[in-house]
């Protein structure tokens, strides 16, 4: 570097703040993140009160495009419990987003979104009771016309989010998972955590053909037969490892269209070295990074709704597995908010 380049960039950067961008790509989005009346510092992450990435905590629905909702219900699941605790340890995994370098997002300031904490449960106890409470919820979500971005809970709390969703025309979804989700009555239960999706079909709020399922493996092939009935389209990791991401994103595109999409993730669908975490792990799935990438492949579908499932934190060591919910939470939030854009428009 020669010593005129040094002088130029003292003069331009030296004793500057963080937030004292010279272009103009880098001061609008600086603008966007701290606003007008920034002092040059950023909020300390590990202070005060825990939000999915410091968003506002608000109580009410008023004034609000988006909500983040925690799911705290893990009754249905059939293997390791935990999950209930999902919601708490992704809302305190400290420096996710604001910004999306690949897809230039930054979702809070596209749209008004605040987390509003959990949905209230009626009992800790009851399967059924809180199934209809989720729904009972959702639905009052639905009638104010906020889009939700959830995190649960087992993967049960889907079946009646989509109940709500779906109620009045079916919506498609993309659906990444090491399981398919469309098994029968289990122990008695058609509430448990491996079969939302063939429920959701059956109650005319899910369009089998419109779904996708991403990264499916593991010892439960014999139990999905109903999602290549109802003809769903079923992409197994090893399907996924040949046709790759690029491929994928094109795939699921075609499939589904501008219609209305819901996208759902269960961390297992990942492979257990990085999402340990987790009720039903299954060894050999998607790395983040290839999650990721699909994931910001989707921006400009009509996104009404996301979630996140099934982080389990007490077998969750290094925190890997929440810092990775966190971070899919964010995609989601960051497609929501385009399509939230793109319908206002």
């Amino acid at each position: 570097m020669t010593s005129s380049k040094l002088d130029r960039l003292r003069a331009k950067y030296d004793g500057k703040g963080v937030f004292d961008n010279q272009s103009e790509k880098y001061k609008d989005i600086a603008q966007q993140i701290a606003g007008d009346e920034h002092d040059g510092s950023r909020p300390k992450p590990y202070s005060g009160i825990s939000t999915f990435m410091d968003l506002p905590e608000q109580q009410s629905m008023d004034n609000l495009d988006v909500a983040v909702i925690g799911i705290p219900m893990d009754l249905a699941v059939s293997n390791r419990p935990g999950a209930r605790l999902g919601p708490r340890a992704v809302r305190d995994i400290e420096r996710i987003g604001p910004y999306n370098h690949q897809t230039d997002v930054i979702p809070s300031a596209m749209c008004r979104a605040a987390d509003v904490g959990d949905v209230p449960f009626r009992s800790r106890f009851s399967l059924d009771q809180s199934m209809e409470d989720i729904e009972a919820y959702y639905k009052d979500i639905k009638a104010k016309g906020i889009i939700p971005l959830s995190v649960g809970g087992d993967h049960s709390v889907t079946y009646p989010i989509l109940k709500a969703l779906g109620a009045e025309e079916p919506v498609a979804l993309i659906h990444i998972d090491a399981h398919c989700d469309t098994g029968g009555v289990f122990d008695g239960s058609k509430f448990h955590h491996g079969g939302p999706f063939r429920m959701a079909v059956l109650d005319g709020v899910l369009d089998p053909e419109k779904t996708i399922q991403i990264g499916i493996r593991g010892a439960s092939e014999v139990i999905w037969e109903f999602s290549y009935e109802s003809g769903m389209t079923v992409v197994h990791i090893e399907d996924f490892m040949k046709m790759g991401v690029p491929a994928l994103i094109d795939k699921t595109r075609d499939l589904i269209g501008d219609m209305p999409v819901y996208v759902s993730i269960d961390v297992d669908g990942f492979d257990p070295a990085y999402a340990p975490g987790t009720g039903t792990p299954e060894v050999g799935g998607l790395l983040p990074r290839e999650g990721i990438d699909f994931l910001r492949g989707l921006m400009g579908m009509n996104v009404i709704g996301a979630d996140v499932v099934e982080v389990a934190p007490m077998y969750d060591p290094t925190s890997n597995t929440a810092q990775l919910g966190a971070q899919l939470l964010f995609e989601e939030f960051c497609l929501i908010a385009e399509a939230h854009k793109q319908r206002k428009a």
